[in-house]
């Protein structure tokens, strides 16, 4: 009895596992038109192949079936996926909640039927991919929770019933596309969703004022449109959004003052508004705003006095109101209880005072901007406390004592940027006597000392930075060579001497700069750091400022020596620094000729040789320099046609001005013929040869009758009546002088001019 309960057990067990796979087989079996509709989507994609080779599409990769066999989710995100993607075979899965084809190479436009099929859609992101077309008129259904268009090529308006059906949405994200119109602002109103948390329109083209609309949103914690062209007031409903934790629209036109009603948004961690023509005072209750973190208003026209409220907001980590009209004695605010704060930018204002000494307080701070303000005193010593400050700009102000400063601020271990251009106006600069024992500034990449009148000769102390990559001393007294060590800087790629009063020949060490030689392992050593705070980069040869950058890979490589009293030739082996984007030797005393070996530099952007005693040829090969932006040789003693080529004709005639006898395009006066120029070369040559001997002959002559009039008279002016015969005497060798040496002088000087 026991055995045949046992064998009737057995079986019973193996029917459950044979019903339970028959069952669990029907459930995920594939259904025939989804596996269709499948394998149509993958025939349309060039790259890579998916794989998709059983019977079965519930068991493919990246696919989720429901228990009937419908094809419930299609997730290929970073697949490397290439191709036009196929709307009229997605559309058969309708039976889709989850659909993301992001961070592909996916291209072609999305059908009004697509939308409308898939009314079961729950979250659709194909973002980063090649998509373009208009939005559908609307959205496929009250399902849809998540949308992710962003980082495509999508256009046109978005249309005013696109929202009608979301009743459930919580996130859109549209930004990076090329959208154009109002931003809509009918998200939330009636049949819409009250659910909406994040919306993103930040990077497209959006222009005019935001609508009344986005304080219905009460839900509302996320609010992105930067980078548009928006305009008008800041919106006033917006306060009304008291959820929100984020409003960023920086690079707009938005303009009026910020209302002392933002103090409602008391979950607002970021205000981010820079790059706009806001204006006004800023409220003076922000400490309401506890949770905020990073502020960031650069570049608004915002005036009156930093609020001490402000100080009172502890999780600051970023407080940035560089170039506004602030103003007020920063010196008076206690920062000490931002323990928090790393990036602190208050560049291009007009605060008076002191560094704040509690600012040292902050002791997380990476990055200090100060410059552009009316700023005194010193640098203090206690501005070692801050062990990670890695940015530092004090440029700008009235600051005393540099060599104090240096002396001080070497010992910053973690200092990457330090820039004080403009301050320490007339002081020396620092000596080696001043700087014994020298090893501070290991990790300095960026040093700028311009345009503070500084005197003194280039120092030693400096070729042991060794990790420096940006020296600017321009627009200062310094006197002296350029130095050869310069050579020795293994990371250097932008010099800039400038408007100095430096001597001496182009050293042909600086021909070797490690960074700027094309040598694989060399250049393989630019990296892509990014300063705490944007640098602020200025062309070489227009002076004029241009956008901000945090990258310091975006500066050219770059020699600019202009303005100042070098003289010898330029060497021949510049053509070494094949990486060069940027050479400037304008207003020295440059001679010789132009070496054909400057086009070598094959990424030169900008060449500026003007107002120097170069002679001879514009070198025909300069014509192949394809990136040439900016190119100027006017004003030196060239001579022949200028190169033909698409590259240097592009130029106006100023780049060649001052050389009278260039001629050609895009000079007024054309070149004659080669015979006509080459008898005018034999006789200017003979010309010349006569006007170069003739003179020296007379001069010759000249200094016999002085030699003999010495001898025979010295005798004669003894006796008084022979002074008469002493004085017709010098009169008529005056008279043959003249004749002999400065008419044919003038003569010469004038057919050289010609």
């Amino acid at each position: 009895m026991l055995v045949q309960a046992y064998n009737i057990m057995a079986h019973a067990f193996l029917l459950f596992l044979l019903f339970s796979c028959i069952i669990s087989t029907n459930i995920h079996a594939c259904k025939q038109t989804e596996h269709s509709s499948l394998l149509s989507f993958a025939s349309t994609l060039s790259s890579p192949p998916l794989n998709w080779t059983s019977l079965d599409c519930c068991r493919w990769k990246s696919i989720t079936c429901d228990q009937d066999g419908w094809v419930t989710r299609l997730l290929l995100p970073s697949k490397g996926l290439k191709g036009g993607i196929s709307p009229s075979s997605l559309r058969n899965l309708t039976h889709l909640t989850h659909l993301n084809l992001s961070h592909n190479s996916l291209y072609g436009s999305l059908e009004t039927q697509f939308f409308l099929s898939l009314n079961r859609l729950e979250i659709l992101d194909l973002s980063y991919n090649l998509l373009s077309g208009e939005l559908p008129i609307s959205l496929p259904s009250s399902s849809i929770r998540t949308i992710d268009l962003s980082s495509n090529c999508f256009y046109g308006a978005i249309p005013s019933s696109f929202f009608q059906q979301a009743s459930n949405l919580t996130s859109f994200n549209v930004s990076n596309n090329s959208f154009t119109g109002y931003v809509p602002s009918s998200i939330c109103h009636q049949h819409s969703s009250p659910f909406v948390r994040l919306l993103d329109f930040s990077s497209n083209v959006f222009s005019g004022n935001l609508a009344p609309g986005l304080g219905k949103c009460s839900k509302l914690q996320v609010f992105r449109a930067g980078h548009n062209n928006l305009s008008g007031l800041f919106p006033e409903d917006i306060y009304n959004a008291t959820k929100l934790e984020e409003i960023a629209l920086p690079l707009n036109s938005l303009h009026g003052a910020i209302s002392d009603r933002i103090a409602n948004l008391t979950n607002l961690a970021i205000l981010d508004l820079y790059f706009n023509q806001l204006n006004g005072e800023l409220p003076l209750n922000l400490e309401k705003l506890s949770k905020l973190k990073f502020v960031t208003f650069d570049f608004n026209n915002l005036e009156g006095a930093l609020p001490p409220s402000l100080m009172n907001c502890t999780n600051l980590v970023e407080l940035r109101f560089g170039n506004n009209n602030l103003e007020g004695d920063i010196s008076m605010l206690d920062f000490s209880r931002l323990s928090q704060l790393t990036k602190f930018e208050l560049r291009m204002n007009n605060f008076t005072g002191t560094v704040p000494v509690s600012l040292y307080s902050c002791r997380s701070l990476k990055a200090i901007g100060l410059s552009g303000n009316h700023l005194e005193g010193q640098i203090q010593p206690e501005i070692l406390s801050l062990k990670s400050l890695s940015f530092l700009s004090l440029g700008y102000n009235r600051f005393t004592n540099l060599t104090g400063a240096m002396k001080i601020l070497r010992r910053c271990k973690s200092l990457h940027a330090l820039s004080l251009a403009g301050s320490f106006v007339g002081e020396g600069m620092p000596s080696d006597d001043d700087m014994v024992d020298f090893d501070g500034f290991q990790n300095l990449r960026v040093l700028n000392l311009a345009d503070s009148d500084l005197n003194g000769h280039i120092p030693l102390w400096l070729s042991k930075l060794k990790n420096i990559e940006m020296l600017l001393l321009g627009l200062n007294q310094i006197t002296g060579p350029i130095p050869s060590w310069l050579e020795t800087l293994p990371r250097l790629f932008y010099i800039n001497l400038s408007n100095n009063r430096i001597s001496g020949e182009f050293p042909k060490q600086l021909c070797r700069l490690p960074r700027l030689l094309y040598e694989p392992n060399i250049a393989s050593q630019a990296d892509q750091y990014e300063f705490e705070l944007p640098m602020y980069g200025i062309s070489s040869v227009t002076g004029i400022q241009i956008f901000p950058t945090q990258k310091l890979y975006l500066f050219p490589a770059t020699i600019v020596l202009s303005e100042n009293n070098i003289v010898g030739d330029i060497p021949t082996e510049i053509g070494q620094l094949q990486l060069l984007q940027e050479l400037n030797l304008g207003s020295n005393n440059f001679s010789g000729v132009i070496p054909d070996q400057i086009s070598n530099l094959k990424n030169l952007e900008v060449l500026n040789l003007s107002t120097n005693l170069l002679c001879g040829i514009i070198p025909s090969s300069l014509a192949s320099l394809s990136f040439l932006k900016e190119f100027n040789v006017s004003y030196n003693n060239l001579e022949g046609p200028i190169p033909t080529g698409p590259q240097l004709q592009s130029f106006d005639a100023s780049a060649f001005e001052g050389n009278k006898k260039l001629c050609g395009a895009p000079l007024p006066n054309k070149c004659r013929p080669n015979k006509d120029m080459d008898a005018d070369n034999k006789n200017n040559k003979d010309e010349g040869n006569e006007h170069h001997q003739l003179p020296w002959f007379y001069i010759f002559v000249a200094l016999g009758f002085i030699v003999g009039f010495w001898g025979v008279c010295v005798s004669l002016v003894i006796n008084k009546t022979w002074r008469y015969a002493y004085f017709r005497f010098i009169d008529n060798l005056q008279d043959r002088l003249h004749v002999m040496i400065i008419v044919p002088l003038k003569r010469m000087k004038r057919k050289l001019r010609g």
